[in-house]
This record gives structure tokens, C-alpha cells and sequence, in this order.
């Protein structure tokens, strides 16, 4: 008798991932969102920027550089192509959501969706951020700057840089955003200054930095994003954070203050303080909130946005640790039987209903409303490697890895404790695939943390009250 010799489950992720290549005239240039062939493709057989950032690190840390080289080459090109959705013509330094590979007779093109096909038609502000941050990588990984440095590599950066440190109505260092464009595509409740967009920006703006030519154009973008950076630390640092302490001084607020040397500087009302936060915060730990605006903190915590803020620096040492120790202190919570909950707590009832009006698909514990996605685990990997805390991330993947290759790589889990396969869920899902294979490789590669993490950054303007 012939035993066959079970398929491991990096075999299956990478045979899985490689299956997913999108090829654009006999060159590979992306991958697929899934490959469900049980469910309708929808805009899941089309390459999205932000979810193809694992695999492109997956591939980046194998030396299969060239899919990332073409993949940055053909983003470019589609950048600059206007685009007039109705009526209205976006700026040109957008970055498109997705695109697709389309056949005319004989011909192939690319054809990009800048948010004119998405639910809701928002702009995803996240594109153009993780684009700075993969082309970093890119050079990080080849040592090769040529790319980067060319003339029209340099364009799109300006052009990114040009929408994110315009002059806008703001009085904040945040960028301010429409609900819906960010990772949590659908609305949430995330509209004004939600913390992963800000996490995405930070890094975003430091890894321009370090990509500009030094000419006279490059330095004078080099000092506006230093002062940007300066002023963008301090706010998140300080306005954002949340553990016990802050949160007795949130409690004790006065509001309607008026002036320059109020505590309460955004007029919290200490009512709003939720009531699951006084139990649920720990003694030992902290995170940074979901967002800040005039009169109102959203409490809930989001991993993407704590994630990249401890691989981007932008936290403080000690807040990065205290991020994981909350993480660790309320592991049923944040990771349950599958890492991890993209937000906690979900919202219910009639705030579910005013927020989300009514969405089928975020109902509580599913999907963006406190679902779980194995995405994440290459970013708590990279967390906590940065952080020398190795052991929570492997635990994480030891849970991950029981279920994964045997539920077929869904792209989210529902229930309070991510017990049940997403209810919208798609299969073999790219990010899933290339977020657990990302994961083993940033364990085991330990030196590629340097191409998505910061240390802490020595060159900003610091800002000083």
C-alpha cells in the first residue's frame, strides 16, 4: 500500500497563493482578491491594492521581486489616468481600490475602479497609503532605490503628498475622511479622523520621506512632512490614548470650556464614556481610541489602527507595550478562536441601526462589526516581533493554524468568539492565505521586520505645547 503524503498547510498556501497571480500581457501583476468558485465573483476576481500588501511582502521575502515591481509599475500608469465618476473628476493622486485585467479583441487592458463601482461610491483614502508603504518595502527588499527615484515614481509620490498635506478646513494634524474609506469599506461610523487611517498615514508620510529625491522639491515636501509628522505624533500620543488613568480624566472632565489651556480640549462629555469600558479596561494596559472629533471619542478599539501604530513607531514604547498587554489581558475578546477582531465591541440595536442604516451585512459579531479577520496576523506578527513578544503572536498562529486550511481560508469569521465561518464569508481568500504565510515568514525571517516597521523617528519637528 502507497501512502500519499498529506499536503502541509504551507504547502496549500503557497500553492493557493500562486494560483491566485493575475497575469497582464504574459506578466504577473497582482492577485485576486478569492478564489471562491463557489460563490459569485462579484469584485472579488479583481486585485485590491490593499489586499494584495501581504502577498506582495509574502513575495518580496521569497525574491519573487518582479510581481512587485510590475504590480507598482501598472499602479502608476493607473493613477494617472483621469477618471469623472457622474459628473465630478477626481484628483489625479488617487490611487484606484482594485483593477482588473479586460480583453478587447486581441487586446488586454487594465481597468481600475476609484471608488465609481464601490458600495456607497467611496474613495479609498487607504490605497495611496499602503502604495508608499509597499513601494518602501520594495526598496527595503532590493536594495535597489532606481524604481523609487524615477521621474515618475517621484510624481505619484508628490501627487500622494500633494492631497494629504494640502490646506484643508481642519485645525487638527489628522486627515479627515469620508465614513467607509479605509479597511472597513461599509458605513461604521468611522467618518472624521478614524485611527487606522491616521496609524496608515504616519507610516505612509515616513516612508516618503525616505524616498524623496533631495533635490530642491524633494526637500521643501521633506520639511513639510517633518513638521506634519511632529504635530501628527504628539496628537495621537496624547488626545488619543486610552488606559485607566486617561480614563479617570475623562470621567472627571469639565465641558463646555472655552480657550487655549482647557484640559478637555475636545469637549468629551464624561457621559459618553460607554458603559462595557470601565469593566473591560485593564488595570495593566491601553490602546489608542478609534477616533476624535469636535465633541466626540469613539471607545472602541480597531487592531489594524493599534497594530500599525506600534510597527510605524507611532506610539511610544511604553504605549506599544501596553497595546499588547490589553491584547493579552482580554485575548477572549480580541482573539477568541480566531485572530483577530477587526473592532471591539460590536455595536447593537439601535445605534446598529442609525450607524450602519441597517446593513445586512454588519450585523452584530459579523463582518467590519466586530468579525474577525485572519488578515491581521501578520500585523500582530510584525507587532510583536517589533516588541519582543514573540510568544503572543505564536500563540495567536497556533489557533489560527488549527482551523485555516481546514475551513478553506475564509476571508472572516462571525460570533462573539470568531467560532463560525463568516456568514458572507468568501474561501480561499488571498489576504487570509497571504496573511498566515506573511506571518510564518516574518517568525522565521525575523531581519524583513525592516520592511514594514519604524523605529522611532529622530528627524520630525517635535511638537511642544
Amino acid at each position: 500500500m502507497v501512502l500519499i503524503a498529506k499536503e502541509t498547510i504551507e504547502q496549500q498556501a503557497n500553492k493557493l497563493l500562486e494560483q491566485s497571480i493575475i497575469y497582464y500581457k504574459e506578466q504577473a501583476v497582482g492577485a485576486v482578491a478569492a478564489t471562491d468558485s463557489e460563490r459569485d465573483a462579484l469584485n472579488y476576481d479583481q486585485c485590491f491594492i490593499r489586499d494584495f500588501i501581504p502577498a506582495a511582502l509574502v513575495f518580496l521575502i521569497q525574491g519573487k521581486t518582479d510581481i512587485v515591481y510590475n504590480f507598482l509599475i501598472e499602479t502608476v500608469v493607473l493613477q494617472k489616468k483621469k477618471r469623472r465618476i457622474d459628473c465630478y473628476q477626481p484628483p489625479t493622486g488617487l490611487m484606484p481600490a482594485s483593477f482588473k485585467v479586460e480583453s478587447q479583441g486581441d487586446s488586454q487592458y487594465l481597468h481600475a475602479d476609484f471608488g465609481d463601482k464601490a458600495i456607497g461610491r467611496v474613495t479609498p483614502i487607504d490605497s495611496c497609503l499602503w502604495w508608499v508603504i509597499l513601494l518602501r518595502a520594495y526598496v527595503k527588499a532590493t536594495g535597489d532605490e532606481t524604481l523609487a527615484k524615477s521621474d515618475s515614481f517621484q510624481e505619484a509620490l508628490i501627487f500622494i503628498l500633494e492631497i494629504c498635506l494640502g490646506p484643508q478646513f481642519e485645525m487638527t494634524p489628522t486627515l479627515l475622511v469620508p465614513d467607509g474609506a479605509c479597511m472597513i469599506d461599509r458605513p461604521m461610523g468611522l467618518s472624521g479622523h478614524p485611527l487606522e487611517i491616521q496609524s496608515l498615514f504616519y507610516m505612509a508620510l515616513r516612508a516618503a520621506r525616505e524616498m524623496l529625491v533631495n533635490d530642491e522639491a524633494g526637500q521643501a515636501l521633506t520639511d513639510k512632512i517633518n513638521n506634519r509628522l511632529g504635530s501628527l505624533n504628539f496628537h495621537l500620543r496624547d488626545y488619543y490614548w486610552l488606559d485607566l488613568q486617561k480614563l479617570n480624566q475623562i470621567h472627571r472632565y469639565e465641558a463646555e470650556q472655552f480657550g487655549e489651556s482647557v484640559v478637555n480640549k475636545f469637549n468629551i462629555y464624561p457621559e459618553s464614556i460607554p458603559y462595557w469600558l470601565t469593566d473591560w479596561m485593564p488595570d495593566v494596559g491601553g490602546y489608542l481610541a478609534g477616533n476624535l472629533g469636535p465633541g466626540k471619542m469613539d471607545f472602541r478599539f480597531f487592531a489594524l489602527g493599534n497594530l500599525t501604530a506600534i510597527m510605524g513607531s507611532l506610539t511610544t514604547e511604553k504605549q506599544s507595550e501596553d497595546i499588547l498587554n490589553l491584547i493579552e489581558h482580554r485575548w477572549s475578546d480580541l482573539v477568541g478562536k480566531m485572530p483577530m477582531k477587526l473592532c471591539y465591541p460590536a455595536i447593537k440595536g439601535l445605534t446598529w441601526k442609525i450607524i450602519t442604516g441597517c446593513d445586512p451585512k454588519n450585523t452584530p459579531w459579523s463582518y467590519h462589526n466586530g468579525g474577525s479577520w485572519p488578515v491581521l496576523l501578520w500585523m500582530m506578527m510584525a507587532a510583536c516581533q517589533k516588541m519582543g513578544r514573540g510568544d503572543l503572536a505564536d500563540r495567536a498562529m497556533e489557533i489560527a493554524e488549527i482551523r485555516l486550511m481546514n475551513d478553506e481560508w475564509p476571508e472572516y469569521y462571525d460570533g462573539k468568539n470568531g467560532r463560525l465561518i463568516g456568514k458572507s464569508s468568501r474561501k480561499f481568500q488571498t489576504w487570509t492565505i497571504a496573511g498566515w504565510l506573511l506571518a510564518k515568514l516574518l517568525r522565521e525571517n525575523p531581519d524583513c521586520l525592516n520592511y514594514v516597521c519604524f523605529e522611532e523617528d529622530t528627524e520630525a519637528i517635535t511638537c511642544t505645547i
